[in-house]
Formats: structure tokens, C-alpha cells, sequence
């Protein structure tokens, strides 16, 4: 189907000219009753059709035997009966020539194996009529434009018009959902139940209100992704031109079972893919739906700071305290005024008060105070954004403050975020403030929540996506490593064959060999020169160092020799194909960790840290959704906690960053070109400040 016919379609669900409830009824009480008098409350500009063949009127309309007796046109049909009989009303939608359909009814997939068989068979009707369907399963959708005025839902609120389109996958949140944007008077253009997302999935509404001038900004509860890699391709699209705010919850598939690779363990049951997905992407990602609204208030009434420098007003010290800690933790900058900023507020405000920022005006500050320090404070130009408190005193009338923020914040073209404590007596001045799309909220910390999210925002939109590189490799020695593999119906690589593909991608691998004798051990340690390690090679002991199977640090031939034998002596007894390899031991430098795991959901996911405690004990590492551009690489790098250790600090050299970046690179490129491998951990990878000096001392690879 061409995308733009699809998302067209769309239109028969989301801007129909005509709908039928199939299912209609005149029993309160009933999703069948509570969905045609919405329709009918909620004033739809079209023409409704109740369909009820055991009734001849319903609210005071006409009803129809069924959906073929209806005269005229329908474009939607909702329904609504026993699940037993969807399919031969979905006959008859096909028949009348319906083109998009809402399916309330439950007892499909989420109902078992049977109901599971009849979603299957309900998905192949839809696609032989050509029909596009929400649900089944859901509580319906709603579009607030006036001159489309639909609510198709059998919900109990509805939000008031706005640019705010809401993407559910829980019809039970939807309730919820609704009923909070209304008391939060957050504007919604359209809010969609997905249901079981048989047809109609997230993906689909995406794309329908990418360049959708009514939807500025994009809400989405999310239990599970259907389609991960369009998802990436729409959402970095989207999230150029409009946010999008995301409650992803559930973990992924691969976090219940036990990884086998090092990468796979650490990354397994943390939920990162997901994550590491949606900041690809660019969307912003929230814990719950507190606070989704949290940010949702701030992002649909007010525009994206230019940067992360805040101001803050208030006329109380201690709220002004945690805004401060709240804003320097989240990474905004709390901005230093210009001098003439100062000078003018020491003339309009008393000499107890604060004129540095914060600004504190002390609880004397009426609405006239609040005016002129407002009107100050916004013509800085060091100031990106403000956070307004306001601590509501006896004597100081909390609606006039109300208003005398309302008329600072219009003509500004900078978000201005409010926080009213105390409650009960600014109940007045805090409706105001929401009728006139300034954010209002109980505590500081959520202000400040709310404008470092914006500023997030910017900073994702700004950035560039990147390129994936591509370099000359062998891909033909890769491809023989790992089809004698499949030969031998072996998942996993001998440490030579995994040498092999790395050196065959590129990539910088301490010199080794395997040997079969002391004499040959001693003569190949010559050859690369003192000090070496030696290797116990063996699928037997996965843990070498722990059964005394690696010696380091050896500097002569008689160490080497002793070394060999040990070895030999403690672990050939128990393996007889024991081997041993010899490898240049690389001094100096720092270990990092790179790693591939798969995740069931998303595929393979890229992951980096810095050797040792900091990715073992303090989890520090990066990951990404492959494959990764090179921007993905450097943020990959940058975003560790411990990355100062790898620029150098006191004093300390840095290590070659610039290599470590191109070998996440070649790394991604090896992942595309061969999807076989399942797993990989590169552990340690020794980095220091001259090319020549890094290598790869150790890795694993397994296979699908």
C-alpha cells in the first residue's frame, strides 16, 4: 500500500463524515449507550447511525437492523457486540463498503489461545476489505477539532481542544488519561485507545500526524513495540519537528532469561534497549504517567528554551533552595544576570531581598512587585527560561499574582513555568494561570523537571543524526570462519577464529599464536619480543585466570618455559585437546569493554564502558540500538561517567578516543554484514594515547 494512501485511510477513523454503532443500545450503563451519547454530547459534525436490530430507536434516533440497511454512506463503523459475532459485522462492513472500523469489543488475543484464532481471522477480513481498524479491545478514539468534534470512546471525560495527540495501549489508563488533561486543561487534538493494535498500531498514527498542523506535540503510553526498526525510522523523522513524550512500560523478553555473554548479563534485564531506542530516536522518555503530564504541560503551552541558562523568582528562600538543587542536577545552568539586570531590580525591590539569581523578593511582594521583577528579569539576555514561585502569603492576593505573571509571559518568546504553594488559598489563581497556558505546578521540583526536559529536547532535535561508516574489510575470511562453524554446528568461536574476524574487520589484536610446546612457546615469545601471557585454551574453563590457566607477565624464556609446564601439569590432565596460546602482554593504558548483545525486541544492541569496577560494580556504560552512526559512536564514548579518565586527568595522558570510536564503527559494520553473530564481548580492549599501543587482549563471539 502507498504510505500516503495508508495514512489517508486513516482519515475514516480519525475525521470521518459518517459513523455507525453497531452494537448501539438504549440500556444506561452500556458501552453501547455511553458511546452514542458521546457522539451525540460531544456534538459530532456528521451524521450517526445506531445499529440495533432489537430496537427501532435509539436516543431518539432511528436504528437499523444492521450496518446494510443503513441508506447512507458510512465511513466509520463502531462496534460493539459479543465477540462471537465481530466477524460476520466485519461481512457486513466489507459488503456496505466501510472503510474504517473501531472494534470495542474485547476476549481476542489478550483472552487466550481461542481468542487469539479469532484475532487472526478478524486481521485477514480487514485487509481483504481494505478497511483500516482500531483495536479490537479499546476504548475508542476522540478528535476535538471543531469541525470534526468526534467522541467515538465510551469514556467519562473529554479533554479540552488543543495539540496534543495522545496514543494509548491501555484502554483502562485511558480513563485516567482523559480525565487528568482535563483537570490539567491540557489540550488535546486527537486521542486514540490502540487496543490489541491488530491493524491500527503506533507506527501508523505516527505517520498520519507527522505533518499534522493540528498535532504539535506527541503523548504515547507504550506496552510493547511492534515494529521496532520503522519505529526508529519515523520517530527520528518526527522528533525534528515535534516532540515526543513516552511512558514505555514492561521490560523486554531477553531480561527474563539468562544471558550467556558477559555484554548480554549487563545489559539483559536492565531495560537499557529500550532506552538506548528511544534516545536514539530523539523521544523523550518519562518513569510514569505523573510525569508525562509533568512535561506535557510544559512542552503543549510553552516554546523550547534556546539553552539551558534559568532564572528564578520568588518570594520565598527555601522553595527557591530545592528549584536551585532541582535545575544545577537536572543540567540546567543557573544564569548569572547582567549588571543593569541587578542594578534595576535594586530599585524596585526592597534592600532585604535577593537581587542575584535566585531572585528573592521576600513574602511582602505583592502582584505589583511580581510585575516589575517579571519585566526585569525577562529582558536579560543570559536568561533562556524562568521558573516563577510564588508562596501564597494572608495578605497577598494570589489571583492578582496570577495575572501579573500571565501578563509577563505574553509577547515572551521563552518558557515561563510557574509553581503556587499553598494551595487552597491560590486555588483561584492557579485556574488562571492554566486557562492561560502558563504551566503551574505544587512544587518547584516539578518546574524545573518540566524546563529541563524542554532543553533536552532542544539538545536532541539539534543534534545530528550521523552516518554509518563503511570500511574495506574482508569479508570473505569472515564469512569461511563462520560457515565451518555452522559446519560443525557450533555456536560459539575458538579464541583463534574470533581473532581472525577481528583482524579480518580491521580491528588492532595483541599478537598471539597458538603452540604446542614449551620450545615453540619460548621461540614465538622471542619473535614479538618479552614481556608475554600465556593462555589455557579450552571450552572446559570459561573462567581461566580462576584455575590458574593465564600466566603474566613473563620476561624470559625461563619464565615461559615454567609457565607452559604449570599449566600443562593443572589443567591437560582434565582436558586432554588443552591448548596454549602465546600473547604479547600489553602494559599501560586503560581497559574498556565493548559488547553486542540480542535483544529479542530490537535486535542487537552496541554496548561501551570502561573496564573493570566501573562497568562491573558502578554499571557504567553506554549502549545503542545497531547499527550506530558515528555520532551514536562519540555519544556512546562521551556519555560514560568515567570518560574524564579516558581524556586524561591530573595530569594523566588520554587514550586515542579517536580509535575506540572507529572500532565501535567497524564493529556495527561487522553485525550488518554477518546477522549470525548473536553475541560479543571485546573484554579487556587496552587503550592508550598512541594507536600502536592499543590492542584487544581478549573476546568472545557466539552465533545464532
Amino acid at each position: 500500500m502507498d504510505q500516503s494512501k495508508g495514512m489517508k485511510s486513516l482519515d475514516s477513523i480519525l475525521r470521518p463524515r459518517s459513523v455507525a454503532v453497531i452494537g448501539a443500545s438504549r440500556k444506561k450503563q452500556t458501552i453501547g449507550r455511553e458511546i452514542i451519547h458521546n457522539l451525540i454530547e460531544y456534538e459530532f459534525n456528521g451524521k450517526v447511525f445506531p445499529v440495533n436490530p432489537n430496537t427501532p430507536v435509539i436516543h431518539s434516533m432511528k436504528s437499523y437492523p444492521s450496518i446494510c440497511d443503513v441508506p447512507d454512506d458510512v465511513d466509520l463503523a463502531i462496534i460493539v457486540v459479543p465477540k462471537e459475532k465481530v466477524l460476520r459485522v466485519v461481512d457486513e462492513c466489507g459488503q456496505k463498503g466501510v472503510k474504517g472500523l473501531i472494534v470495542i469489543t474485547a476476549g481476542f488475543k489478550e483472552a487466550g489461545k481461542g481468542g487469539a484464532i479469532l484475532e487472526e481471522k478478524l486481521k485477514h477480513k480487514v485487509k481483504e476489505f481494505g478497511m483500516r481498524m482500531v483495536g479490537p479491545n479499546c476504548m475508542g478514539v476522540i478528535n476535538t477539532e471543531a469541525d470534526i468534534r468526534l467522541d467515538a470512546s465510551f469514556a467519562a471525560s473529554t479533554p479540552p481542544y488543543g495539540k496534543v495527540g495522545f496514543i494509548s495501549q491501555s484502554g483502562a489508563l485511558g480513563e485516567a488519561i482523559l480525565a487528568n488533561a482535563k483537570y490539567l486543561n491540557l489540550g488535546v487534538s486527537m486521542f486514540v485507545s490502540m487496543g490489541n493494535k491488530t491493524d491500527v498500531s503506533g507506527n501508523d498514527l505516527l505517520e498520519y500526524w507527522e505533518d499534522d498542523e493540528n498535532v504539535h506535540l506527541i503523548l504515547m503510553y507504550l506496552e510493547s513495540f511492534g515494529n521496532p526498526r520503522k519505529f526508529t525510522n519515523i520517530a527520528r523523522r518526527i522528533t525534528k519537528k515535534k516532540p515526543i513524550i513516552a511512558v514505555k512500560s514492561g521490560r523486554t523478553a531477553q531480561g527474563a532469561q539468562a544471558a550467556s555473554s558477559h555484554t548480554g548479563s549487563m545489559v539483559g534485564g536492565l531495560d537499557i534497549a529500550t532506552e538506548s531506542l528511544l534516545e536514539q530516536c530523539g523521544v523523550i522518555r518519562v518513569s510514569s504517567m505523573r510525569e508525562m503530564f509533568t512535561l506535557a504541560t510544559a512542552f503543549s503551552n510553552q516554546p523550547i528554551p534556546g539553552g539551558n541558562r534559568v532564572a528564578i523568582v520568588t518570594n520565598a528562600g527555601g522553595p527557591a533552595i530545592l528549584a536551585t538543587d532541582a535545575c544545577v542536577s537536572l543540567g540546567l545552568k543557573l544564569t548569572s544576570f547582567e549588571p543593569k539586570t541587578t542594578e534595576r531590580l535594586k530599585k524596585v525591590l526592597p534592600s532585604e531581598a535577593s537581587v542575584a539569581n535566585p531572585v528573592d523578593m521576600i513574602a511582602s511582594s505583592d502582584a505589583r512587585v511580581y510585575s516589575h521583577t517579571l519585566d526585569i528579569v525577562k529582558k536579560d539576555k543570559n536568561v533562556d527560561g524562568l521558573i516563577v514561585i510564588f508562596v501564597s502569603p494572608v495578605m497577598i492576593d494570589a489571583y492578582e499574582v496570577a495575572k501579573s505573571i500571565i501578563a509577563a509571559a505574553k509577547g515572551w518568546n521563552k518558557p515561563m513555568l510557574s509553581c503556587f504553594m499553598g494551595k487552597q488559598r491560590s486555588e483561584e489563581g492557579i485556574e488562571e494561570l492554566k486557562k492561560n497556558r502558563i504551566p503551574v505546578y505544587s512544587f518547584p521540583e516539578e518546574a524545573a523537571l518540566a524546563l529541563a526536559a524542554m532543553n533536552r529536547y532542544r539538545i536532541l532535535k539539534e543534534r545530528q543524526i550521523g552516518n554509518t561508516a563503511t570500511f574495506e574489510v574482508d569479508r570473505k575470511t569472515v564469512a569461511s570462519i563462520i560457515a565451518r562453524a555452522s559446519r560443525q554446528k557450533r555456536n560459539f568461536l575458538h579464541e583463534w577464529e574470533v581473532e581472525g574476524i577481528l583482524k579480518a574487520y580491521g580491528l588492532p589484536v595483541a599478537p598471539s599464536r597458538i603452540v604446542a610446546s614449551a620450545a615453540e612457546a619460548i621461540d614465538f615469545s622471542i619473535g614479538i619480543g618479552y614481556p608475554v601471557v600465556l593462555k589455557a585454551i579450552s571450552p572446559l574453563f570459561s573462567h581461566k585466570t580462576d584455575v590458574g590457566g593465564v600466566k603474566l607477565d613473563l620476561r624470559n624464556a625461563d619464565d615461559v618455559g615454567m609457565a607452559y609446564r604449570e599449566i600443562m601439569k593443572t589443567l591437560g590432565t582434565k582436558d586432554k585437546n588443552l591448548k596454549i596460546k602465546v600473547q604479547r602482554m600489553i602494559k599501560g593504558g586503560k581497559e574498556v569493554i565493548i559488547g553486542v548483545t540480542h535483544d529479542a525486541q530490537f535486535g542487537p544492541v552496541l554496548m561501551f564502558g570502561l573496564g573493570g569496577i566501573y562497568v562491573e560494580i558502578m554499571k557504567d556504560m553506554s549502549t545503542r540500538i545497531h547499527p550506530i552512526t558515528d555520532v551514536d559512536a562519540d555519544e556512546m564514548i562521551s556519555s560514560i561517567r568515567s570518560y574524564p579518565l579516558l581524556k586524561g586527568v591530573r595530569g594523566e595522558k588520554g587514550v586515542n578516543v579517536a580509535l575506540i570510536k572507529e572500532s565501535l564503527l567497524r564493529i556495527s559494520q561487522l553485525v550488518t554484514d554477518f546477522q549470525e553473530i548473536k553475541e560479543m564481548d571485546i573484554n579487556p580492549f587496552i587503550v592508550s594515547e598512541s594507536r600502536e599501543d592499543c590492542m584487544i587482549v581478549d573476546a568472545r563471539l557466539t552465533l545464532h
